[in-house]
């Protein structure tokens, strides 16, 4: 085992002459300690590689050391990276899927132990089910946990309308996830990955789901791969094999809006019946998303006349404007 002392001796030699290549090892290196609990170390080492202004206090996320890729058509950014702020405390999740996260986090905390057997950590996650159910953020969670950067593929830039180029776009996506780690988020991922056997589809689409399925097998980076989609009935059908679990985050049901409840409502002073299922009712059948926007609406209400407690009748007056939001949505 590499001693703390070669270690810090190592960082602080390559700081100063390393180069970017030398960073991204060390950055790597800090990364793995920190998994292991020693805190302290990664914490001197992180100070050496960046100087003593560096917050040792402050979880530490690789820096992404490469030039994010563009379009070539539009100049546009291929990903939008950025550093996670929510965690496990922050989500509610079904048991089934909270079991699938902490399988994932536990794998990956100790990636080096599966290797010494031969063995890969989960790394390729399909997450399916309504807007607004917590896909995106559990994506965010999982990159929260494992100290990693969020980088969220950007379909609007990569699908292109130049014959080849949305292909050659999702080439530069996988070469900079390969070169990187971090957790990659390929959101509304039914924009590239609908079934060949759409009729309504042409062939340029059909040439983008093949290329995706080969870069899908032949990736051999770090990073950790999270599809999501609201369509799943839409994607392909090889494209699910590709994937090491399946999740399917779904509307919560009346403990899961409790303890959703319980969460947003962290560091607000309320007067409200949580375990009272006629007051838990009343917000079946809303995502995730929807419950939160209507505690968001009764907060600032509370707030702005001066109440000084959240009550129920606050929360009542919102979830009956989201509800007429939600009316007029479906008129259109």
């Amino acid at each position: 085992m590499t001693s703390g002392r070669l270690l810090r001796q190592l960082i602080k030699i390559g700081a100063r002459d390393g180069g970017e290549e030398f960073r991204r090892v060390a950055e790597e290196v800090i990364r793995e300690e920190r998994l292991k609990n020693h805190h302290l170390l990664a914490n001197d080492l992180e100070r050496i590689l960046y100087g003593e202004h560096s917050d040792p206090g402050r979880k530490s996320f690789p820096r992404v050391l490469y030039d994010i890729p563009r379009d070539r058509e539009r100049g546009l950014p291929l990903l939008a990276v950025r550093e996670p702020v929510r965690y496990l405390q922050d989500i509610v999740l079904s048991d089934v899927n909270k079991s699938i996260l902490e399988e994932v986090l536990l794998e990956n905390s100790r990636a080096e132990v599966l290797a010494s057997y031969g063995l890969k950590p989960i790394s390729r996650l399909l997450f399916c089910g309504p807007p607004g159910c917590g896909k995106t953020l559990a994506a965010e969670v999982l990159a929260a946990e494992l100290g990693l950067e969020l980088a969220v593929v950007r379909f609007d830039a990569v699908v292109s309308s130049f014959l080849g180029e949305t292909s050659a776009n999702l080439r530069k996506v996988f070469d900079f996830l390969e070169a990187s780690c971090c957790v990659a988020l390929f959101d509304e991922f039914d924009a590239i990955g609908k079934t060949r056997d759409d009729l309504g589809e042409h062939g340029e689409l059909k040439r983008v789901v093949n290329s995706f399925l080969q870069m899908m097998d032949g990736f051999r980076g770090k990073s950790i791969l999270i599809a999501a989609t609201n369509h799943e009935r839409l994607l392909d059908k090889a494209l699910w094999r590709r994937f090491d679990e399946v999740l399917f985050f779904e509307r919560p049901n009346l403990e899961q809006i409790r303890q959703l409840l319980i969460v947003k409502l962290r560091g607000v002073r309320y007067d409200l019946p949580l375990e009272d299922r006629s007051f838990l009712n009343q917000f079946k059948g809303f995502s995730h998303a929807d419950i939160e926007r209507i505690l968001i609406r009764a907060i600032k209400t509370m707030v702005l006349k001066g109440r000084e407690f959240l009550t129920l009748e606050l929360v009542e007056e919102a979830r009956k404007r989201e509800e007429e939001r939600q009316n007029i949505v479906l008129r259109l």
